[in-house]
């Protein structure tokens, strides 16, 4: 009975997500131990298992329902959720945005007045096209200055910057 009206929430937000009233959502349900999709999928996945796995259990239990079928269910359910999630995860795994290291390598704007070995500030474009303002710092005795054309060719995790040196691009 649990699982049912569960199973019927279920239907409800898929048939809102086709409709395109709520997308769907991009967080994962790591709580549970279901990370790596959409909590929309592994939480649809989930109960739909449970349900299934009540309706057997309560059909294989003779005499009066359980306690233990709804809870033997839910835990079965949420092993078999996280087997069929394991090949899934690499469907989502081309999502992932823009890391740091992914900077590494690309041309950046100077974008404050000057940028010296303790200050400045870049412009860069990532490989998909989006673009951030970073921290930056020169080596040795280099200052670039404003509109300046950089080359990103270290990231330094312990003060979260990048390292820059004087880029002449081929146009």
């Amino acid at each position: 009975m649990i699982f049912t009206f569960l199973l019927l929430v279920v239907a409800g937000y898929w048939l809102v997500v086709l409709t395109g009233l709520l997308e769907l959502d991009d967080t994962g349900a790591h709580w549970l131990g279901l990370g790596g999709v959409p909590a929309g999928i592994a939480l649809s996945l989930m109960i739909a298992m449970a349900w299934l796995l009540s309706l057997v259990g309560s059909r294989l239990v003779s005499g009066p329902p359980l306690l233990a079928v709804p809870l033997i269910a839910l835990v079965g359910a949420w092993l078999a959720t996280r087997a069929a999630l394991r090949p899934l995860r690499r469907l989502f795994a081309g999502e992932r945005g823009t890391t740091r290291g992914d900077l590494v390598g690309r041309p950046c704007v100077i974008r404050t007045g000057e940028a010296t070995n303790d200050f400045g500030q870049a412009e860069v474009t990532a490989p998909d096209g989006s673009s951030a303002v970073v921290q930056v710092r020169t080596t040795g005795q280099d200052r670039l200055t404003r509109g300046e054309t950089a080359l990103i060719f270290e990231y330094d995790g312990h003060g979260e910057f990048f390292w820059v040196m004087p880029y002449e691009s081929e146009h």
